[in-house]
Parts: C-alpha cells; sequence; structure tokens
C-alpha cells in the first residue's frame, strides 16, 4: 500500500516538475528529481548510488544554468557588458512580475541596459532577443531532462 502511495507522489512530482520547466512558480527539475527518489524509495524499483548522483548534479547544473543562459544569449548575440547587466537586473526584477516577468524581464533588462551603454535600437534589440532565445533554450534543456525522468520513472515500473 505504501509503494502505491509513493509511486502516485513520485507520478505527481514528476508532472509537477514537466509544468515547472515553463511556470517558473514550481522548481521543475528538482520536483521532478523529488518523483524519482520517492519511486526508489518504494520495493519495486531502486536505482543504482551512480544514477542517483548523476541525476542530481544534472538537475543542479541545469538549476544554475537556468539564471545564466540568458545571460550568455546576450552575450554571444553582440551585447555588451550593459546588456549582461541589464539582463540579469531584468531577470531579477522579472522574478517579482511573475509569471511573464520571467520570460520579458531579461529581454528588456538587456534591451534597455543596452541603450543605456550608448548602443543603437538595432544593437540593444538584437542583444535584448539573444537573451530571450538563451531563456527559451534554458525551457527546452529543462523540459529534455523531465522527459528524460518520466520515461525513466515509466519504463522502471513497466520493467518492475
Amino acid at each position: 500500500m505504501a509503494d502505491i502511495l509513493l509511486i502516485i507522489l513520485g507520478f505527481l512530482c514528476l508532472l509537477g516538475g514537466l509544468a515547472g520547466c515553463i511556470l517558473p512558480v514550481l522548481p521543475g527539475p528538482p520536483l521532478a528529481y523529488a518523483g524519482m527518489l520517492l519511486l526508489h524509495f518504494t520495493e519495486r524499483v531502486q536505482f543504482t548510488t551512480i544514477e542517483l548522483i548523476v541525476w542530481l548534479v544534472l538537475v543542479v547544473v541545469i538549476q544554475v544554468l537556468d539564471y545564466f543562459v540568458p545571460l550568455l544569449g546576450a552575450k554571444y548575440s553582440g551585447g555588451s557588458r550593459w546588456g549582461e547587466r541589464g539582463c540579469l537586473a531584468g531577470t531579477l526584477i522579472g522574478l517579482f512580475f511573475m509569471p511573464w516577468g520571467i520570460i520579458i524581464g531579461p529581454f528588456l533588462g538587456a534591451f534597455i541596459g543596452e541603450l543605456a551603454g550608448g548602443r543603437e535600437t538595432k544593437d540593444a534589440l538584437r542583444s535584448g532577443f539573444g537573451s530571450l532565445v538563451g531563456f527559451l533554450l534554458g525551457t527546452f534543456i529543462k523540459c529534455v531532462l523531465c522527459g528524460y525522468f518520466i520515461w525513466k520513472f515509466v519504463g522502471a515500473l513497466v520493467a518492475a
């Protein structure tokens, strides 16, 4: 009976994790990892220690990168330090205006930062769009990891 409850809670964590990749209110990959841990604590499925550690490292790395990928997008689209700083400020301010602030914040921050640094509007827009592409890339990577966790979860249950 306890195993069934853990499996159901684990699956709900995985679904919440997948939703959290898009909804910034939920921590997507950490929630999905919690679902994997819940399945591991059942008597039906046991993951190896190596798997659990590698997955944890992936979750931590992806969570940290998720905050820096928009900065990298702004930088590699021709942005200056002004745009990078603006992108960081926009990301932090955007956290207070969920859910749209987390998407629009980096774009506007990079755009305004570039304008404040004396760049032309065209260059500032390029930097802003670079930060938006970086955000979308980070979201995609989180979705891939959560999708992988769901695949492993279902596969482990079917094989058990």
